[in-house]
């Protein structure tokens, strides 16, 4: 059984969409997705620095594009019957490849997410910092203990704790024991209540989106259940913004699901690297550039769609 996977933000890096540009269509799906979002996706996935694709308001959308834009050369079917998740804003991606929601509406989202969100990061200075190592117990209480979030729980011996500077940087002085505390690249506390702000206008967005019944079998971060009502899983992406990734149930899920390969859509990399550690016997695949196109058909091929 195979699962198709969307990364979330922190996955971009300069220029990861430039060889996807020679692929018929990439280009032109870009540019209609950009229209939506009312940015340059082209050029943020091609020529802008690291600093300008970093930015929330710019960094959510084209991910969810560059997953949207790709996916057809992975299954020009469409992704019926197959398994789909994907980690924070890559969650906007499944939901869209699986019909949930129309690209169009998918960009709409993002983009009033990508901007709520900035604006939430930018009232106070916040971040997110992966511990990696240690007991769960330990590293949960260790975060809890500075005043901070268990904000992604990733599985395979990673949990992202999120809140602000100087409680990240009181973590780092004293962290868990056996653990190293990584400072992540992006603008905000993600996933916690710093984000609020944003639920209530992606709230209103939502009740004006059109949903359908998913075409393929979508999991979800909030307890890495099955969802099968559209209404369901629009509901859960508002909720999503301030509420903890739970990516090690989404993983537990997928095995118990009977997965046996999973293939990454760009920018990808991230979320295989955890199901390396977290799924063992399962056949991966990061998606990087067309180069990995012949290997990711006979992914499918072998491991098929049925879910």
């Amino acid at each position: 059984m195979l699962a198709i996977v969307c990364p979330g933000q922190g996955s971009q890096t300069p220029g990861f969409l430039t060889p996807w540009l020679e692929v018929p269509g990439v280009r032109g799906r870009l540019e209609t997705l950009g229209a939506a979002a009312e940015l340059d996706l082209v050029a943020h996935g091609t020529t802008s620095d690291a600093d300008t694709i970093k930015d929330t308001a710019v960094a959510q959308p084209l991910i969810v594009a560059a997953g949207l834009a790709t996916l057809p050369a992975v299954l020009p079917g469409g992704l019926d019957r197959a398994i789909t998740a994907g980690h924070s804003v890559g969650e906007i991606t499944a939901a869209a490849a699986a019909g949930v929601i129309s690209d169009r509406d998918a960009m709409v989202f993002v983009r009033e997410r990508g901007r709520g969100m900035a604006a939430a990061s930018a009232a106070r200075p916040t971040g997110m910092s992966a511990v990696v190592g240690g007991a769960e117990d330990e590293v949960v209480a260790a975060i809890e203990r500075h005043g901070l979030t268990a904000a992604n729980r990733n599985g395979a011996g990673q949990i992202v704790a999120a809140g602000t500077l100087d409680q990240l940087e009181a973590l780092a002085a004293d962290p868990p024991a056996k653990a190293r505390v990584i400072p992540l690249a992006v603008a905000g506390a993600f996933h916690t209540e710093h984000m609020a702000p944003a639920v209530d206008a992606l709230a209103t967005l939502a009740d004006t989106m059109t949903t359908h019944a998913p075409r393929a079998t979508v999991l979800s971060n909030k307890d890495g259940a099955s969802v099968r009502s559209g209404d369901e899983v629009l509901a859960r992406l508002v909720n999503q913004v301030s509420n903890p990734v739970r990516w090690d149930l989404t993983m537990a899920t997928l095995l118990d699901l009977g997965v046996t390969g999973l293939i990454e859509l760009p920018p990808a990399g991230t979320l295989v690297g955890l199901a390396k550690r977290g799924m063992k016997g399962v056949e991966t695949l990061a998606l990087k550039t067309p180069d990995d196109l012949d290997k990711a058909q006979a992914m499918v091929r072998e491991h098929g769609q049925e879910a």
